[in-house]
Order: C-alpha cells, then sequence, then structure tokens
C-alpha cells in the first residue's frame, strides 16, 4: 500500500513562521524508533509502524501530526503491537501540533536559559538547542534507559543540550536560574523548586492535571517568591511519574444513598468546573468522569476515600455508593452548586498562583482564590 512520502517540511508547515526553522533542523526521524504505535490528532484508531517492513509508512507517521508511543509499563514491558494496547503508556514522542502549542506558550528570547522537565524521546529538547543554541537548555529526565536513547538520538541529530537523569520535580537547581521551565508531562501539584529556579519574569508552561480529567495549558510568571498564571485551553499528557495517583485499598464499609444532583449535569458541564473542584477539593482524583458514560466515580488516595454513581434506565434514580472517611460525592455535589452560584464561569477565568505554601486556584483574579479544603 503507497502511502504519502513526507519530511521535515511538512511538519515545519504545522509550526508556522516562529518555529519552522527549527523543525526543519531537526528532522523528528531522529527522534522515533523503528516500531512503535500511532495514535493520530485527527482522530481514528491507533495503528503500529515499523520501519523495516514498511519504510513508507513509518516515514509518513513520523511526519505527520500523531502522538508516537515509545514505552509501556516504564519499560518493565517491551512495547510490541500486542502489548501497546495492554500497557501504561509511560513514554512517547508529543504529537507536533502540541508541541509547538507549549514552545509558543514558552516564547524563550534569544539568550535565554531554559529548563525542559521530561526529555523523553529528546525531540523539544532539540528544538530547543536548535532556537536557542545547546548551551542554553538542559533537560531533565526521570528514566535512564529513556534518557540514554534521548541521549543517542540528540548525538544523531548534532545537537548537545545538557541532559541530566533525576527527578524533574527537583528541576536542576545547578544550571539556576532559568528563564524559562518547559515540562512535557502533567503535573497536578506545581512543584515550588520550579518557582525558585526561575528568574523574576521566567516563564513556566506546563500541562496542569489537577485532578484526572482535563488537562489545562497553564502558564505561569514568576514574581517575587510565586508564579501566577492563567489557563490556556485544554491539553493531554502522562502524568509525572512521582505524582500519579495510587490506588490503596478503602477503608470501612460502604455507604449506600441516592444522588441530589443528576450526575450527567456534572459530567457535561464546562471544564471550569472541574477547574474550580481542584481549588475546592484538592487531592481529589475524578478516576471516571466522561460524557455519556452510565457512571463515575472518584476517590481521595490520601484518606482511601472513595465514591461511585451509577445510572440506568428512564426514572432518574442515581444510586451512590460511597467508603471510608470522607463522602465524596457529597463534597462533588457541594462544589458543583457552589460553582452554579457563582455563575458557572467557563475554564479561560481561572488561573493558578504557585507559593511555598502550594498551588492556590483562583477566579478573574489571584485575591480572589477559591477556598478550599486542606489537603489531608
Amino acid at each position: 500500500m503507497a502511502h504519502d512520502v513526507r519530511g521535515p517540511e511538512d511538519l515545519s508547515a504545522i509550526a508556522g513562521p516562529g518555529w519552522a526553522d527549527a523543525f526543519r533542523a531537526v528532522p523528528r526521524e531522529h527522534f522515533i524508533p523503528d516500531s512503535a504505535e500511532v495514535s493520530p490528532m485527527s482522530g481514528g484508531p491507533a495503528f503500529w509502524i515499523d520501519r523495516a517492513a514498511d519504510p513508507e509508512r513509518w516515514r509518513s507517521a513520523v511526519y505527520s501530526d500523531a502522538t508516537i508511543l515509545t514505552q509501556i509499563d516504564d519499560g518493565a514491558t517491551t512495547l510490541t503491537e500486542e502489548t501497546a494496547s495492554t500497557g501504561l503508556p509511560s513514554s512517547s514522542s508529543t504529537a507536533p501540533s502540541i508541541v509547538v502549542g507549549f514552545l509558543e506558550l514558552l516564547d524563550p528570547y534569544p539568550g535565554d536559559r531554559v529548563l525542559e522537565i521530561g526529555t523523553g524521546t529528546g525531540w523539544a529538547a532539540g528544538l530547543l538547542s536548535a532556537r536557542l543554541g545547546g548551551e542554553a537548555v538542559t533537560t531533565v529526565e526521570v528514566d535512564e534507559q529513556v534518557a540514554k536513547r534521548a541521549a543517542a538520538n540528540l548525538e544523531q541529530a548534532g545537537l548537545e543540550p545538557t541532559l541530566v537523569v533525576g527527578d524533574g520535580a527537583l528541576g536542576h537547581p545547578d544550571g539556576a536560574p532559568y528563564d524559562r521551565v518547559h515540562v512535557t508531562c502533567g503535573i497536578r501539584r506545581i512543584p515550588f523548586a520550579w518557582v525558585e529556579q526561575t528568574r523574576p519574569g521566567g516563564v513556566i508552561a506546563v500541562p496542569w492535571v489537577p485532578n484526572n480529567v482535563r488537562g489545562h495549558r497553564l502558564v505561569l510568571t514568576v514574581a517575587d517568591r510565586r508564579a501566577v498564571g492563567r489557563l490556556h485551553g485544554d491539553t493531554a499528557f502522562m502524568v509525572m511519574r512521582a505524582q500519579r495517583a495510587g490506588y490503596p485499598p478503602p477503608v470501612g464499609e460502604p455507604r449506600h444513598s441516592s444522588a441530589r444532583v443528576d450526575p450527567r449535569r456534572m459530567l457535561r458541564a464546562d471544564a471550569g468546573f472541574t477547574v474550580a473542584l481542584a481549588g475546592m477539593l484538592p487531592g481529589v482524583v475524578l478516576t471516571s468522569w466522561e460524557r455519556g458514560a452510565d457512571g463515575a466515580s472518584l476517590q481521595h488516595p490520601t484518606t482511601r476515600s472513595y465514591a461511585s454513581v451509577s445510572w440506568s434506565g428512564s426514572d432518574g434514580e442515581v444510586s451512590v455508593t460511597q467508603v471510608g472517611p470522607r463522602d465524596l460525592w457529597d463534597e462533588v455535589e457541594a462544589a458543583y452548586l457552589e460553582w452554579v452560584g457563582w455563575g458557572s464561569p467557563g475554564a479561560e477565568r481561572f488561573g493558578v498562583t504557585v507559593d511555598r505554601a502550594g498551588q492556590h486556584v483562583w477566579v478573574d483574579s489571584p485575591e480572589n482564590r477559591v477556598a478550599g479544603r486542606a489537603e489531608d
């Protein structure tokens, strides 16, 4: 089967004028393994590519707007066509349109020094190096094997950023201060270390995923001892390994009741609701929260509290099951009604402040913080 023969020029068109030269200078093919799973941004099912078996299809996929999965289960399981759909995704090459979207939000100036959290394949670090020079870029990767492959990829592309193996949540203080922090993994709680290592007036661009659904593109600007910023639309990234939600067993006997609020209204609510929820109920994870589903579930791992709801038929009855010291579903209903009482503000009206005390959600103005319970 014939495929369109693509190349770097196809991705430079996606990048637009600001990053087109970097996309041409850093061919993506240097950063993609010979076999991997491809998920097109245009939709449709994921598919497997094998360079040896079908080089044209491999190249077509590499230079398309698609995320390419490169590791599952933190490397404990070999990625194959059979295991790709069953393992936990743990490293990938992000779709070019998403990459350039974050690079544009980062907006580095000539002479800026950049700290990248999450090297992955090394392609984004390569793009930054082509734009700013390798000496201006430090990239941190937690997985030693992923870092080793990224180093080889960057060497093949003729690029030399500083690559550090370590916990990205700690940043890299030896190279601070930085003018920009580029984060390539989903973050639930933004580490204050990044704020401390960023020069005042510098920018942190981060995929913020506070409660497991509807990740947000968050751009923070660092002021004195804090960082403040707004949301800039939705996104989706793998969560930083150190911040993945755990699933400890629940505590106590289940309690059964009926829902006051129709959960389907909550599932269809504007993304502003889940942002408000992150402020009101920090640490609560929405484990199943999808429009059109016939149920939903959530948890608070720290207190081992869980809640689930389900509905069927046409009588409107919704059964609720809660277990653990907190009545999580009651708390979420109360949060939803409070958000509705504010006039149901959309996600674009929310922002986040990060200081030594933690991260704080606000609406319209940093002075108007969303009141929430302390994390247990």
